[in-house]
């Protein structure tokens, strides 16, 4: 009996014999606006992805407390970095209100959790799916938190061994999780992406699905990755890659969002089944050119 890859979320399936799952990461590239991360839903949901993703941290349990008091150079001047990491956490009302507006633009919406009160805040909102990023894939008793949520859980694997993300595979027990191949580096340069990952993990683990959350410039490896199987992909999400902030140069704007999606639509309609067969377009064509039948 040949492996189920699959898992539900929400109303969709993600897996083989499914469309793949497309992730627009809005991420913190909103910087703290909540207009901006507005457009950059509706941006994404123009192009056509199935979900947008944020990320939520408690600054006082995700900053080490000997960087609380360093001065960094911010969108709103030289402040505390614990200043600033709070300048760009959405609070409850504001959660809110993208909750509200991901429903009217229909649309799933959902988080990367860095710690267990972050996920509690965000499992208040009641979305379909989590994620933990690839920092975070060591954070054994985060991900036990994730666990007993007993919702799908996306394992993000960049800066990981393979001993590591058995590991993470095993806290899981192999259910209602995805894995995502991943490296951490932002950009990353294209011989560092080893995409050939997705057909290890593939074969590996066969009834969990495997996507690619990608960091690199230019949109060509992502489109490799569905090519390559990956059951969801992943990118950042920005106005303009010019804007301040650390993810900006790794993410693609919405114009190359309608592009990335666009052609991941053709790509997974071009690659069939794998069965040979004539074509009934094909039948005239060999009529008139095919000299011994």
């Amino acid at each position: 009996m040949d492996a189920v890859r699959e898992i539900k979320v929400g109303n969709r399936m993600i897996g083989d014999g499914h469309s793949v799952f497309i992730i627009a990461e809005i991420g913190i590239n909103h910087n703290g606006s909540l207009e901006i991360a507005k457009k950059l839903i509706e941006g994404a949901k123009a192009a056509g992805v199935d979900a947008v993703k944020f990320q939520k941290r408690t600054p006082e349990i995700c900053v080490p407390k000997d960087q609380w008091y360093v001065e960094r150079d911010t969108p709103w001047g030289r402040m505390n970095y614990i200043d600033y990491r709070y300048k760009v956490e959405f609070s409850r009302e504001e959660y809110q209100l993208i909750d509200k507006y991901c429903s009217e633009n229909k649309i799933v919406w959902f988080a990367s959790c860095w710690d267990e009160e972050a996920v509690d805040f965000i499992n208040q909102f009641d979305v379909p799916i989590f994620k933990t990023s690839s920092a975070s894939l060591t954070d054994i008793n985060l991900l036990m938190k994730h666990k007993m949520l007993n919702k799908p859980v996306i394992i993000s694997t960049g800066m990981s061994t393979m001993e590591e993300i058995q590991k993470a595979v095993e806290v899981f027990e192999s259910k209602n999780i995805l894995t995502a191949h991943s490296t951490s580096s932002y950009p990353c340069p294209n011989e560092e992406l080893n995409l050939n990952m997705i057909s290890t993990l593939r074969k590996k683990y066969q009834f969990i699905p495997v996507g690619y959350s990608g960091h690199e410039t230019g949109l060509a490896p992502t489109w490799a990755a569905v090519a390559l199987g990956a059951n969801f992909v992943e990118r950042h999400i920005t106005l303009d890659r010019a804007m301040w902030g650390s993810d900006q140069a790794a993410s693609v704007e919405i114009n190359g969002f309608n592009r990335l999606v666009r052609n991941i639509r053709d790509i997974e309609v071009s690659l069939g089944d794998g069965i040979k067969r004539v074509y009934k377009s094909e039948i005239g064509i060999m009529q008139k050119l095919r000299r011994v039948k």
